[in-house]
């Protein structure tokens, strides 16, 4: 069993910065994925970014790209997510996600293992 705990959401202005942080704990394995999906107001959850639990793999989706930036500390057993040069389209409740190993990594479905989530409002 894996438990997951995401921290560090808020209100920020455009162009501000958050770090985002998901907290993991129980058996994990060194090639599960760990990402970050987000979910806006009527919108479907969208995937934001992983990383293999070993960090030899980062991934991200197209709205990250550039801005966004996923690390781990294993010592912390601790995954994040830096978020920069926000925008108001970023407001979302961010989500952490857990599970072996898959292609499909930007698909809900290759994880099994969900946080609770975390608010991030980006402010004009």
């Amino acid at each position: 069993q894996v438990q997951l705990v995401e921290s560090g959401g808020g209100l920020v202005q455009t162009g501000g910065s958050l770090r985002l942080s998901c907290g993991v704990s129980g058996h994990t394995f060194n090639t599960y994925h760990v990402a970050w999906f987000r979910r806006a107001p009527g919108k479907d959850r969208e995937f934001v970014a992983a990383i293999r639990w070993s960090g030899t793999n980062t991934y991200y989706g197209n709205s990250a790209k550039g801005r966004f930036s996923i690390s781990q500390d294993n010592a912390k057993n601790t995954v994040y997510l830096q978020m920069n040069s926000l925008k108001v389209e970023d407001t979302a409740v961010y989500y952490c996600a857990a599970g072996p190993p898959s292609i499909l990594v930007p698909s809900t479905t290759s994880y099994n293992y969900w946080g609770q989530g975390t608010q991030v409002t980006v402010s004009s």
